[in-house]
C-alpha cells in the first residue's frame, strides 16, 4: 500500500524523497525492514505507518505476545505484519534480526524501544555482525526553509572523537549515501572553527588531509573541499569576501563536522531554531539502519524511513 503523505508538506524536499521511496517500493518491492524490539506505542506505530505509506515492508522482531497485547492496548492494527517471535530480552532480539540481515532475509534495520547501544553492538559483533570495510557513521539530510537544496550533516550520532581514518569512511559513507539519493558529485564541505589549516587546531589538519585523500583517489566520487567555516561553507558571498576560490562555498551537499559534539549540537540547531526537518541513517554497515529517537517528530521517522529505502539493495 502506498498513501499520500501530508506531514511534510513545509518541507518540499523530503516529502519528495518520501514520494520517491513509495515509487521505488512500487517498481522494485519495498526493503524488507526488521523493526527490532518495538515494544514501545512510539516504536511500534511509527513501523506500521512506514509499512502502511509503502516505505518497506516491516518484519516485526518482538516477543509475540507482548507485541500483540501492546498493539491491542494502543489500537495499532499490525494484521498482515510479519511477525518475528524472540526472547523477551532486546540484546537476543537484535542478534536474531542482525542474523536475518546476514543470511540475506533483510534489506535494511529500524530499531524499535531498545537502547542504541544494544541494537549497534550485535551490527558490529566481529564474526556475526554486519561490518563491511568501512567504519560505520551516521548522516543526516535535512530541508531547510534558506538552504537551496536537501543538506547532509555526518557525523552527528555515533563517532565521538573520530580520527583521520574514521573522518575518510564519514567522507565516503556520506558521498555514496548522497549518490544514491540522486546527486552524481556531491559536493563535500569539511567544516571547522576556521577556514584556514592552523596547527593548534587539529580539525583543520584532518580537513586538509581529507581534501588531499579526494584528489589522490582514496575518496572519490565527489568535491571535497576544507576547512570551511560555516560561514563560507554555506555563502558563496562569504567565501569570496573571504578570498576563497571555491566549486563548493554556498553549494554544499555535504557537511562533515570535527566530532560529534560539533555535528549533534549543528543537528539540534538546524532542528530546534532553523525550522529544519530531516531524515536520518546510520550508513557503512552491510545494510542501512534507522535509528529513531524517543524525540524524533512524526515526519523526521518517515522522511528516515524513506532515505533508508532508497539506500536499501532490494
Amino acid at each position: 500500500m502506498s498513501l499520500a503523505y501530508t506531514g511534510l508538506d513545509a518541507w518540499p524536499r523530503l516529502a519528495v524523497m518520501v514520494q520517491q521511496a513509495q515509487s521505488r517500493s512500487r517498481s522494485l518491492g519495498a526493503a524488507r525492514t526488521g523493526v527490532v524490539y518495538p515494544l514501545s506505542q512510539l516504536a511500534l506505530s511509527a513501523a506500521v505507518q512506514a509499512h502502511r505509506l509503502g516505505l518497506m515492508e516491516a518484519v516485526l522482531y518482538a516477543p509475540s505476545k507482548t507485541l500483540h497485547e501492546l498493539a491491542t492496548l494502543h489500537g495499532i492494527d499490525i494484521l498482515g505484519l510479519e511477525v518475528v517471535d524472540t526472547p523477551n530480552d532486546a540484546g537476543r532480539c537484535a542478534a536474531i534480526a542482525v542474523a536475518d540481515c546476514k543470511a540475506g532475509a533483510l534489506n535494511a534495520l529500524m530499531k524499535g524501544s531498545l537502547h542504541t547501544d544494544e541494537l549497534l553492538a550485535a551490527v558490529v559483533a566481529r564474526t556475526s555482525g554486519l561490518r563491511t570495510d568501512r567504519r560505520i557513521s551516521h548522516a543526516f539530510v535535512f530541508d531547510l526553509p534558506r538552504y537551496h537544496k536537501l543538506l547532509c550533516v555526518a557525523d552527528a550520532v555515533v563517532n565521538i572523537a573520530p580520527d583521520l581514518k574514521t573522518k575518510q569512511s564519514i567522507v565516503q559513507n556520506a558521498i555514496d549515501a548522497m549518490q544514491r539519493l540522486g546527486i552524481a558529485l556531491p559536493k563535500v564541505a569539511v567544516v571547522t572553527a576556521v577556514e584556514v589549516v592552523q596547527a593548534n587546531i587539529p580539525a583543520t589538519l584532518d580537513a586538509a588531509e581529507l581534501v588531499a585523500m579526494s584528489l589522490d583517489g582514496r575518496i572519490t566520487g565527489g568535491i571535497v573541499e576544507g576547512p570551511f567555516g560555516m560561514d563560507n561553507a554555506l555563502s558563496a558571498q562569504a567565501a569570496a569576501i573571504k578570498g576563497m576560490v571555491s566549486q563548493v562555498a554556498g553549494d554544499a551537499d555535504i557537511l562533515i563536522a570535527p566530532d560529534l559534539n560539533a555535528g549533534n549540537m549543528l543537528y539540534k540547531t538546524l532542528v530546534y531554531l532553523a525550522g529544519a526537518q530531516c531524515a536520518g541513517v546510520v550508513l557503512g554497515a552491510a545494510v542501512p539502519i534507522i535509528l529513531a529517537s524517543r524525540a524524533d517528530s512524526e515526519p523526521s521517522r518517515v522522511a528516515s524511513c524513506a532515505m533508508a529505502s532508497l539506500l536499501a539493495r532490494t
